[in-house]
């Protein structure tokens, strides 16, 4: 008996092109992935520092509020694959998972290696071939999709691209797959870094080289001193400026750095006020009153901060306490509530954890995923011109924008 099982490919076995394949052989397909590392999940693995914030616990109007670039684009998708949907795939998958500030979702084992081990198992059940070659091209004649050069031809009626951006590019995101959509026709959007550790001119950061803040506030500025971004939670500083959850969500609002300038404002101490920051550095002091001013702040300050704090003062470091006066208090009081970096410029794509930009969705049909220009051309993940913030959000963009691909890839009215 001839198998009439619609053929599909899938280029790339990340996040999205995992969850596609899995989709799509669940619906009937006979699936291939295709996958140029040696392991699928390479980036995947390292997501969350290894643990893999694999989702965020919220509804779809919160998904949806996470997403600064083309969100409306995201509403079909996510609503028809929520966030809670995703919990419950990895759950009945064997996958325990727990809920942890900012509603981020991990494995209770804190590896990634178990996400990565559910989706195959997905793909193992669907009975999904992997193929580990890297793809050369995709064919279309008459603007529909007819198959892959890998690099002999080989036919398929549909299929899902989910090769991701240019961002880590050592685990396979180096631009395949816009280099495909170039060939096509298909119009993309100029790739940059989202979601990126930046950059600051002040030296002091390399001083505190890592030394990580935790439950700070934090403020990006623009030239008029307005606040375009504020934040509460983690940052560390490294030898080239800052990175942590709070930067790196930081850098999606961040436009133009060059041509406007931002500076970083960081309220060490957020749950005192001015005046109550003052009593508590005068109780300090008292104690203190023969000591030098840049021996007295370890009550205040991490060890690795005092001296860039002492410096940033501009009060001389052999000063004793007792002769520290009310307005150099008040200089004390001011930086440790706005203590404030010039922002130089964001880090390499490479080191992004998102790419911002890809397929223009102005091209892609959201009900559907599926091209407007080439049909039986599906995208999922990272490749589209979508991104969010930290907390889960990019995967379940993955997650979601791959159900989606896969389910309508995989019904005959497409061919």
């Amino acid at each position: 008996m001839t198998d009439v099982r619609r053929k599909i490919a899938v280029i790339g076995g990340g996040a999205a092109g995992l969850m596609a394949a899995g989709r799509a052989a669940e619906n009937g397909a006979d699936v291939t992935v295709y996958e140029r590392n040696a392991i699928v999940g390479k980036k995947l693995l390292i997501t969350g520092k290894g643990r893999c914030n694999v989702i965020n616990r919220c509804d779809v109007t919160t998904f949806i509020s996470n997403i600064p670039r083309n969100p409306r684009f995201m509403y079909t998708a996510i609503s028809s694959f929520t966030p809670l949907d995703i919990i419950g795939f990895f759950e009945t998958r064997g996958v325990a998972l727990k809920t942890e500030r900012g509603n981020r979702v991990f494995p209770v084992s804190d590896k990634s290696s178990d996400i990565v081990n559910a989706l195959k198992s997905y793909c193992d059940e669907g009975k999904v071939r992997f193929v580990h070659s890297r793809v050369n091209g995709i064919s279309a004649e008459n603007g529909k999709v007819t198959g892959l050069n890998s690099p002999d031809f080989h036919r398929y009626d549909s299929v899902i691209l989910a090769t991701g951006g240019v961002s880590y590019p050592s685990t396979g995101s180096t631009g395949d797959g816009y280099e495909f959509c170039r060939r096509l026709g298909i119009s993309l959007v100029p790739a940059s870094a989202s979601l990126v550790p930046l950059e600051i001119y002040e030296p002091e950061c390399a001083q505190m080289q890592g030394l990580s803040l935790k439950n700070v506030g934090v403020k990006a500025l623009d030239e008029n001193d307005k606040t375009v971004y504020e934040d509460f939670g983690e940052l560390m500083f490294t030898h080239f400026g800052m990175t942590g959850p709070t930067i790196l969500s930081m850098s999606a609002y961040l436009k133009d750095i060059g041509s406007k300038k931002y500076t970083i404002s960081i309220d060490l101490k957020p749950a005192l006020d001015r005046s109550v920051l003052d009593r508590r550095i005068l109780s300090d002091f008292s104690s203190l009153l023969n000591r030098d001013f840049g021996n007295s702040l370890s009550a205040l300050l991490p060890s690795k901060m005092i001296a860039p704090f002492v410096k940033m003062t501009g009060i001389p470091p052999f000063k004793k306490v007792n002769s520290i006066t009310k307005g150099e208090r008040s200089v004390i009081v001011e930086l440790l509530k706005d203590m404030r970096f010039t922002v130089k410029r964001t880090r390499p794509v490479r080191e992004a954890i998102i790419t911002s930009g890809g397929v223009n969705v102005a091209g892609i049909n959201p009900r559907t995923m599926e091209s407007k220009k080439i049909k039986g051309l599906f995208f999922a993940g990272e490749i589209i011109d979508v991104d969010a913030y930290t907390g889960g959000f990019n995967l379940g963009i993955a997650f979601s924008t791959a159900r989606l691909a896969a389910e309508n890839a995989a019904r005959s009215e497409n061919e």
